[in-house]
């Protein structure tokens, strides 16, 4: 199991635009029909990755905490599948309905998007203000497959809270660690 970490995109940098296909809808989505009015939270993630896999329950929670609050949730996938393709769209579909993802699941064919937020890993997090602006990237918290940490979300759910509240976010952000993104050769 490959451990990589987060690149860490500057703060303050804008989303990049983007319209993937929604595999639980089979909709094209962009950025603009899916921000949240306080808050987008957007996270690469994948079916297969044991990092992913770990934290999958937590970021539904934390969707379903948040999502009622102004914040909007987008995971989306780039790994290649012709070299894995038990990340493919159809099986996409499958994790989502069975794991009941409260946000759309977007399939990044091309991995434009992955580089266009120089995303490295999955799970990867990328936390925007109201104005599209990041405000927080990194890991959701300490717990990694393995390490006996519980997985709480508390890294962020506390950058979630501060947007709420209308404080600063703490700048002391930890990379997430996770399986690298799978690149198309």
């Amino acid at each position: 199991m490959s451990r990589t970490p987060s690149n860490m995109l500057s703060l303050g940098t804008h989303a990049p635009k983007f319209e993937l296909l929604d595999t639980i809808s089979q909709n094209i989505l962009s950025i603009d029909d899916l921000k949240g009015v306080k808050a987008t939270v957007i996270f690469f993630i994948c079916n297969h990755c044991p990092f992913v896999i770990h934290v999958n329950d937590e970021l539904v929670k934390i969707a379903n905490d948040f999502n009622t609050k102004g914040i909007s949730f987008i995971a989306i996938s780039s790994n290649d599948i012709e070299n894995y393709p038990q990340d493919a769209p159809h099986l996409m579909q499958k994790v989502a309905q069975d794991l009941n993802y409260p946000f759309p699941y977007l399939f990044d064919e091309s991995q434009e998007i992955a580089k266009a937020y120089d995303a490295a890993c999955t799970p990867d997090i990328f936390v925007f203000n109201e104005n599209l602006n990041l405000v927080y990237r990194g890991q959701i918290d300490d717990s990694r497959p393995g390490n006996d940490i519980p997985v709480t979300g508390s890294d962020l759910r506390l950058a979630l809270k501060s947007i709420l509240e209308n404080k600063e976010i703490f700048q002391d952000q930890k990379p997430s660690i996770g399986c690298n993104i799978k690149w198309k050769v």
